[in-house]
């Protein structure tokens, strides 16, 4: 199936419910629809490109003068067993939430931590997104995907794939380059669980037995305690990534302000609660007209209605500026501001 549009709302494709247009939309469904529309449209090698799944991690500032390329690629299968591990294919159209789900029912471990981030498994590599001290990357066998610079499908094995904190080589050098089709995941059928959160391996427990099906259900529950619904209330999830700093700087903030939540980030390094920076600094429940900072969690910026994305933008530029004159720290965005 695909869609080819014009002057297109994307309202309804970014969490934020930004009322802005794009100038062309095409939606696919198969990796051959994308190569024929290509093929018969040159004049798409001069627009500016954008890949969008369901638009969760992205913030629009203005209408988008180019083309929107939705790879709606379903479909999850089976590819390969072995006594310990299985291999899973899962289109870049699938929902994230349903993927993790399929892979509890069926007992296969791996992906439980990473209930309820909204998205689709396609942006899921390209965020390398991460909860409850687990990341994506974890579980990645491979990316298969469409090179636009030479048209033509290429697979990233993990290793090319140069996962980081919330980042890969397709949020930067591969960037609207390189459209993903399906990911490859590898799962334990023997998982060992990671309840390394505190939060996490108390709710798990009040559930009785420690299982993937539990271990869902509690990091389901906390998500909701804290975050917005995205149906009724507008927001991304986390708008800032959580800061890396030496321990020194951890310390001097801890002698200032009480103990600070973080978590060991490697050698002589800590990484920061940014929503704990962020509430310090006074933003959590702060609003204006129409846009403001979750009541719950003050990591979630949100529009409650009809904000634009530069009012959301123009927020989140006062929060840097506020964190970093109280902390000393910089914070960085990991919404996509577009």
């Amino acid at each position: 199936m695909i869609r080819f549009l014009e002057n297109y709302s994307l309202k309804s494709h970014n969490t934020f419910g930004i009322d802005v247009k794009a100038k062309y939309f095409f939606e696919f469904t198969e990796a051959e629809d994308l190569d024929i529309f290509l093929d018969s449209n040159k004049s798409w090698q001069e627009e500016k490109v954008l890949i969008l799944g369901e638009g969760s991690n992205i913030l629009f500032l203005n209408d988008f003068d180019g083309l929107v390329i939705h790879p709606n690629v379903p479909g999850v299968e089976v590819v390969n067993e072995d006594r310990q591990n299985i291999w899973i294919e899962a289109g870049a159209g699938e929902n994230w939430d349903e993927f993790v789900k399929y892979c509890v029912d069926y007992g296969f471990g791996g992906a439980e931590n990473l209930a309820f981030i909204p998205g689709t498994v396609g942006a899921a590599p390209v965020q390398n997104i991460g909860a409850y001290g687990q990341e994506v990357a974890n579980i990645i066998e491979k990316v298969k995907g469409y090179d636009l610079s030479e048209q033509r499908i290429v697979e990233y094995t993990n290793s090319a794939c140069s996962f980081a904190y919330r980042n890969s080589i397709f949020k930067t050098r591969l960037k609207e380059k390189f459209i993903i089709l399906s990911v490859t995941f590898k799962l334990d059928k023997f998982p060992e669980y990671k309840l390394n959160y505190k939060a996490l391996e108390q709710k798990v427990a009040r559930f009785g037995e420690i299982n993937l099906e539990n271990i869902k259900r509690a990091v389901t529950e906390i998500r909701t305690e804290k975050l917005p619904e995205i149906t009724e209330t507008g927001s991304a999830g986390s708008f800032f990534k959580n800061p890396v700093v030496d321990i020194a700087v951890a310390k001097k903030i801890e002698k200032e302000f009480g103990e600070v939540p973080g978590y060991s980030a490697g050698e002589e390094k800590v990484k920061l609660a940014a929503g704990w920076l962020i509430e310090k600094a006074g933003w959590k429940g702060y609003r204006k007209n129409d846009f403001g900072v979750h009541n719950k969690q003050a990591l979630v910026i949100v529009n409650y209605g009809n904000a634009t994305g530069k009012e959301i933008y123009n927020l989140s530029e006062e929060i840097k500026k506020s964190v970093l004159e109280k902390f000393g720290i910089e914070l960085e965005r990991e919404v996509n501001c577009v």
